[in-house]
């Protein structure tokens, strides 16, 4: 696990001895712990040891966003059994599991080096769009999305991940009904989208592939955050994963928005492509298809949902969102392609 450290008070007592009764403490001459930021779901803290560095995570019963925003906390749980699935098929794109305890609510991961782990959100911040490592990004989701529907698989793993009522919790409900609500002239098609998402049962997601939970290591990229992982509609979290990508444009300077909407764009094309390479659960035209009508859907709600995204704040740049996104479900149904929206979008954010 890599993050920025943040300043707080002492760590939570039920952490200190979740980590003494793991014996990942015993011994120790000394421990420090730094509190880290990143996230609005979990505590997460850092405690080195002469030794040893983790990570240790709580999941929140109360999300820290402006909305108020519930979801249960045996997420954690469900965390680390995607974890433990991930490592099995690509052990160096997920940090390993070192203890864990259900009833708590808590679990420890082996802390990654942010010097050679980048925050693949900070590179793109920054304007450091690179489609190789989009591409990787795609191919690695894409991948574990298969391996999860291998027959010999996909039983054990859609009853340890019948996670509706999380998945419904923190997506569904947040993210396309609650915009529904607050954008009336496409509430009935977003109602239909949340509908038709939460019914599809396909494949393993894991419900939030944001740049934000993805760190550029020296082996390729690292996945975290799988709270929300969840047996339903793979195409979630290929909308996910490309709904991230194209809104960063909006954090470029106006005079360079051109410039970076098509890096991004051709990042974009590079992730799906990386993707569209492990689908064999059903036509890749199919799950495109679902995907592309998800995309405008999850754009909208990172304007209009309660949980909106930090970096687009004019009220120019919000109306452009809600004016192409409203467009887009309007008209293009369950037709569009990913790369006509992506082009679409470039020449949106570009005029």
């Amino acid at each position: 696990m890599s993050g920025t450290s943040a300043t707080s008070a002492a760590p939570p007592a039920a952490m200190v001895d979740f980590l003494q009764r793991s014996d990942l403490t015993t011994g120790a001459s000394s421990v420090q712990w730094t509190p880290l930021t990143g996230g609005v779901s979990s505590d997460l803290w850092r405690v080195d040891t002469p030794g040893l560095t983790v990570c240790v995570k709580a999941a929140l019963a109360t999300l820290r966003v402006a909305n108020t925003w519930n979801a249960p906390v045996s997420r954690n749980a469900v965390e680390v059994a995607w974890l433990r699935f991930a490592a099995e098929h690509a052990p160096q794109a997920v940090p390993r599991v070192l203890a864990h305890d259900g009833d708590a609510g808590l679990f420890a991961m082996e802390f990654l080096d942010p010097e050679q782990h980048p925050v693949w959100k900070a590179e793109l911040m920054a304007g450091r769009v690179d489609p190789a490592s989009a591409r990787q990004v795609g191919d690695l989701v894409g991948r574990l999305a298969a391996a999860s529907t291998h027959p010999d698989r996909r039983d054990a793993l859609s009853r340890r991940f019948a996670t509706d009522d999380n998945f419904h919790r923190l997506r569904i409900e947040p993210y396309l009904l609650a915009t529904a609500r607050r954008r009336p002239e496409v509430g009935v098609r977003l109602t239909e989208l949340a509908e038709r998402t939460q019914a599809i049962r396909m494949g393993l997601v894991h419900g939030d592939v944001s740049p934000k939970n993805i760190l550029l290591g020296p082996h390729g990229p690292v996945l975290l955050d799988a709270e929300c992982a969840w047996w339903g509609d793979p195409a979630f979290d290929v909308a996910f994963g490309l709904n991230h990508l194209l809104l960063k444009a909006l954090a470029a300077a106006p005079g360079e928005r051109a410039a970076r909407a098509q890096r991004l764009s051709l990042a974009a094309e590079a992730w799906w492509s990386g993707y569209g390479g492990h689908i064999s659960w059903e036509s890749s035209a199919e799950l495109q298809a679902r995907a592309a009508a998800l995309l405008p859907a999850l754009l909208l709600a990172r304007i209009d949902g309660t949980s909106p995204v930090e970096y687009v704040t004019a009220d120019a740049d919000r109306a452009l969102v809600r004016a192409f996104a409203v467009e887009q479900l309007s008209a293009r149904g369950d037709r569009a392609e990913l790369v006509a929206i992506f082009a679409d979008w470039e020449q949106a954010v570009s005029a």
